[in-house]
């Protein structure tokens, strides 16, 4: 059995990391997106990424366009980004088994998060393995109906933390990130009330690593009383992450891991894929920017986790390994 993983983001690279050190016989195709990552890895494929004025056409078209023809009998993709669904379609054209790793996310509504929500469902329709996180995803595939087997392995970043596990703490750090498409238009009423937050709470060191973004960076001179810092490295997020008291994200990796890591988070977005923390009461859903005052008083004074993380144990990816053995 030899499988493509395929990536090109910072968090896809997160979640594929951890399989390859447990699978034999896989190649590795990059699509292009974070081109950064490339000085530290080495690939068997890559996919250029052209220049176009709708971004979301040019990614489908050229991994269509680019998608290898190796001797590999499945390709597995990694959540939900344009990539990942265009290589999923792309070996669907080709005959090959289709892997999707952390599927059976949904919010059910294709607007939150944009776009994708979509790619996610869409993934779901043509793929032979599900690997999803938790029993509620896997529960959501059986409901639609998905046509491929599914089995719950947790979360694959998660295995990436379990060196950090018994170095939480809590200190007077609070991580906020903030950068997704759906929040760009509200970007900088975020900033004003988290920056409000920062004055208000000055005994505290507001954490904020400033996506790249410009629709992001350009309203950066609102958060005076933030401590603004570069974007960071993983391990670098990872060690702020073990020390802060609370993070502040619309990110939907930072949910499963602080989760992992013990800490509460209130996820600056309409809805959420990953529901599950909000039972645990390790999740908190801030829907408008208005809100964000009152869920942080009543989360700073009740800011301890005592409950087990609900999206996995750190060691999917030997779970993951056996299971596409068998089946391939």
């Amino acid at each position: 059995m030899k499988i493509l993983l395929c990536f090109g983001t910072r968090p896809e690279w997160l979640k594929i990391k951890p399989l390859i050190k447990v699978l034999e016989n896989y190649q590795l195709l990059f699509t292009g997106q974070h081109t950064d990552l490339l000085k530290d890895i080495s690939t068997d494929y890559e996919i250029k990424i052209n220049q176009n004025k709708n971004r979301l056409d040019q990614v489908v078209s050229d991994c269509l366009l680019q998608f290898p023809d190796g001797d590999f009998d499945a390709v597995l993709v990694q959540g939900d980004t344009v990539s990942a669904f265009a290589c999923a379609l792309a070996a669907f054209h080709r005959g090959k088994k289709i892997c999707h790793l952390e599927a059976g996310l949904r919010t059910y509504d294709l607007k939150h998060p944009y776009p994708e929500e979509s790619y996610r469902q869409m993934i779901s329709r043509i793929s032979d393995t599900n690997l999803c996180p938790t029993a509620l995803s896997k529960g959501n595939l059986l409901n639609e109906l998905a046509s491929g087997g599914s089995h719950v392995v947790g979360n694959t970043v998660l295995d990436n933390l379990l060196t950090y596990k018994d170095k939480c703490e809590y200190t007077n750090k609070i991580l906020v990130t903030l950068h997704r498409r759906e929040n760009h238009l509200l970007i900088h009423n975020w900033f004003e009330k988290i920056n409000n937050l920062a004055k208000k709470y000055s005994d505290l060191e507001f954490i904020l690593p400033i996506h790249p973004n410009p629709k992001v960076i350009k309203h950066k001179n609102l958060l005076s009383y933030v401590n603004v810092v570069d974007p960071l490295e993983h391990s670098a997020l990872l060690d702020i992450l073990v020390k802060c008291k609370l993070v502040i994200s619309d990110s939907g990796g930072l949910q499963e891991e602080s989760s992992f890591l013990k800490k509460k988070i209130i996820v600056c977005r309409k809805t959420t894929e990953r529901p599950e923390g909000k039972k645990s009461g390790q999740l908190s859903i801030c829907e408008s920017p208005d809100d964000l005052h009152g869920i942080f008083e009543e989360l700073i004074y009740n800011y301890e986790v005592d409950g087990d993380c609900p999206y996995g144990d750190g060691l999917s990816s030997l779970k993951i390994a056996k299971i596409l053995n068998e089946k391939f």
